[in-house]
């Protein structure tokens, strides 16, 4: 298996009033490999959804690189970045907004197919966009339908069908079940896994719940305050959570067996600020673990395990059982 994409000290910040920089995206590194899903979680604000957009280049990156397929895109001009839309996809969070209402569904799974002139004829784009609709559920009898005629879950398909109408590698997925009836968002996670075996898709999967991304992740980087604080498998992070952060967050997925006692982990303190934030680790203001050293030096993105990450100046005495909520 080959890695398929690699960002390293990825940075993104904004301008804001009074000559501050916001940090939204702050030196993030990770590799995922092809036909993977790396899970994205953490609470709203963290920077998730603004780090796939400049995976892609909807912002473009104040530092860092991306590498795709072997490529550094942050390179490429805008006619070779035009040419790589057709390998990298993102679907939106909100699949009503994402889509113009004066479309029809019809149309709208079309048009990458236009823009990038992929079919010669009408016939072989109509041939096309009923195949992507039977591959993601939806009846021919909606070919001429209209968004505003669908639930959320049917316009997210139509998303979805958008997104792989130019047969793409590789799809960010920024929140996409967040909008959704809970028994609507396991339909499209579903869907959405059977995609990625049928096609051989590699994903980047952002969400804010743990149990979605434990549902669909191979591997998962929790992020806090535009900083990835820690990176492992799946199996690993629900084993095994060494950052405090990461510990918290697990300890707040709701279980569904009553008799499992299970104590929620409540941090305090105030959540810092990513405008011109100070040195040290960003979690140190709400960590009951934290020291000078937390306070004053930024700890270092390390491997601490095997495909094990984490940024902790603590995490060898976590580790070590030393440590304990």
């Amino acid at each position: 298996m080959s890695t398929m994409l690699e960002v390293i000290g990825l940075k993104k910040y904004f301008n804001v009033a009074n000559g501050g920089l916001l940090h939204a995206v702050d030196n993030v590194s990770f590799r995922i490999e092809g036909g993977e899903t790396l899970g994205i979680v953490g609470e709203s604000g963290c920077g998730k959804s603004t780090l796939g957009r400049t995976i892609l280049r909807l912002h473009e990156p104040t530092a860092g690189k991306v590498i795709f397929d072997g490529m550094d895109i942050v390179s490429f001009d805008k006619e070779e970045m035009r040419q790589m839309r057709k390998e990298m996809q993102i679907i939106f969070q909100d699949p009503y907004a994402s889509l113009n209402p004066r479309f029809t569904i019809s149309q709208i799974i079309e048009e990458p197919l236009k823009l990038h002139n992929i079919y010669r004829t009408a016939t072989e784009r109509r041939d096309r966009v009923e195949e992507l609709m039977e591959l993601t559920g939806l009846s021919r009898r909606m070919y001429n339908m209209y968004p505003h005629e669908f639930d959320g879950g049917r316009r997210q398909r139509v998303v979805i069908a958008r997104a792989l109408s130019l047969n793409p590698k590789f799809i960010i997925c920024d929140e996409p079940v967040s909008a959704l009836d809970v028994s609507v968002q396991a339909q499209i996670i579903n869907l959405m896994m059977e995609l990625q075996e049928k096609l051989g898709l590699t994903y980047v999967f952002i969400s804010h719940d743990m149990s979605v991304i434990k549902h669909i992740s191979t591997n998962i980087g929790v992020m806090y305050l535009g900083q990835m604080i820690e990176k492992a498998s799946k199996k690993e992070i629900f084993r095994s959570p060494l950052h405090p952060y990461t510990i918290a967050l697990l300890s707040a997925i709701p279980s569904v067996n009553i008799r499992e006692k299970k104590e929620k982990i409540i941090l305090k303190g105030e959540i810092g600020s990513p405008v011109n934030p100070r040195p040290g680790c960003r979690f140190a203001p709400r960590c009951p673990f934290a020291t000078d050293q937390c306070r004053s030096e930024n700890p270092a993105f390390e491997e601490v395990k095997p495909d094990h990450f984490v940024a902790c100046h603590r995490v060898h005495e976590m580790m070590e059982g030393k440590l304990r909520f």
